[in-house]
């Protein structure tokens, strides 16, 4: 089954149950699939609809530090409770292992050996994480290996 149907499956099983809180998430779920879809003309594959739920994953994410700086617990605890109903999307995270092992073949397979070759390793990975580990750290790790 698509990522996409799975998605809209659960949107009727909430919609039987009267789970209001997890229809509307997973309406906005939708919702930014079918934007991107129109955006771009095209139907979303798995891996396409992985890029927005990373998205949106990043978005909450950003949202949660925001709001808890500014002491606004009720709207953290509401974006904590949408970024659980979009992770439960998403792959399994990679562990510390996993990832550096990649990083390692990333390196190995392009010839990097510079900070000049950091987008052919990002390009590389990029395919392969999306979706299971935050870009921004992987970058980190990345210049961390070929500076070292």
């Amino acid at each position: 089954m698509s990522l996409k149907a799975q998605i809209t499956e659960d949107m009727k099983a909430a919609m039987r149950a009267q789970d209001k809180a997890r229809l509307g998430v997973i309406r906005l779920i939708l919702a930014a699939v079918k934007q991107q879809e129109v955006d771009t003309r095209v139907e979303l594959d798995d891996s396409a609809i992985l890029v927005v739920l990373d998205k949106m994953t990043k978005q909450r994410r950003e949202s949660i530090r925001q709001y808890t700086d500014a002491g606004r617990d009720d709207l953290a605890g509401q974006e904590e409770f949408e970024l659980g109903i979009i992770q439960t999307y998403l792959p399994q995270p990679l562990s510390d292992n996993e990832l550096a092992d990649l990083i390692g073949q990333a390196i190995a397979e392009t010839g990097a050996s510079s900070m000049r070759d950091m987008g052919k390793v990002m390009n590389w990975l990029k395919p392969k994480v999306q979706g299971r580990t935050d870009m921004g750290q992987l970058s980190g790790q990345i210049k961390n290996r070929l500076n070292g």
